[in-house]
């Protein structure tokens, strides 16, 4: 009982897209390794492999590149109940391009490359859960890169702030402007006039 309540979010989560065995739960609790992260640091940095699918159980990320000019590119922020890692580098097993670092003191449960591919073999559920989890977010990426062409900079602050607002208030203003590809300053001033509005 203990162990299930350990691994209850993450098991909900599952759940909410297919449906395991008693056994195929115990096999896939088998293969997480639970890791504490401080913040600032980093769990996936360039040109090393990412090896872990990573489910943040408590706590916030960013993955970010940097760019020739040294500018940092924030391509996704996660909290609790959501996976996070280079999926490039994971899915095709080469070197990363993206740093992934912990914005909070955070806990995540790390599932190896290998492990999963395992049991993905043998569990039909578990194979279908990654594929949604992985459609989902190549659909999301598609949604984001179309907002960048559509919408206005308001627009797009808005649609993330209504989306996310449990991330707004704990993520530094900076990493929320690059992920919007604004300037702090410029994210600065969009609020301003937001607040003026109401």
């Amino acid at each position: 009982m203990k162990k299930s309540i350990q691994y209850e979010g993450l098991l909900e989560n599952i759940g909410q897209y297919v449906s395991l065995t008693e056994e195929e739960t115990d096999k896939l609790i088998a293969i997480i390794r639970t890791t504490k992260i401080k913040k600032r640091q980093f769990i996936d940095q360039p040109n090393y492999v990412c090896q872990y699918r990573n489910y943040i159980v408590d706590g916030a990320f960013r993955s970010y590149f940097v760019d020739a000019e040294g500018k940092e590119h924030t391509i996704q922020i996660a909290v609790e109940d959501w996976f996070i890692s280079d999926f490039c580098s994971y899915i095709t097993q080469t070197p990363a391009t993206l740093f992934v670092e912990a914005l909070e003191d955070s806990t995540i449960f790390q599932m190896a490359y290998d492990d999963v591919e395992g049991l993905c073999k043998e569990i039909h559920a578990l194979s279908e859960y990654f594929r949604i989890k992985t459609e989902i977010a190549f659909a999301f990426s598609r949604k984001r890169a179309l907002s960048y062409l559509s919408l206005t900079a308001e627009e797009r602050y808005l649609e993330f702030f209504n989306r996310y607002p449990n991330v707004v208030n704990r993520v530094p203003q900076k990493v929320i402007a690059s992920y919007l590809g604004f300037t702090p300053e410029f994210l600065s001033k969009i609020r301003r006039e937001i607040a003026s509005k109401t």
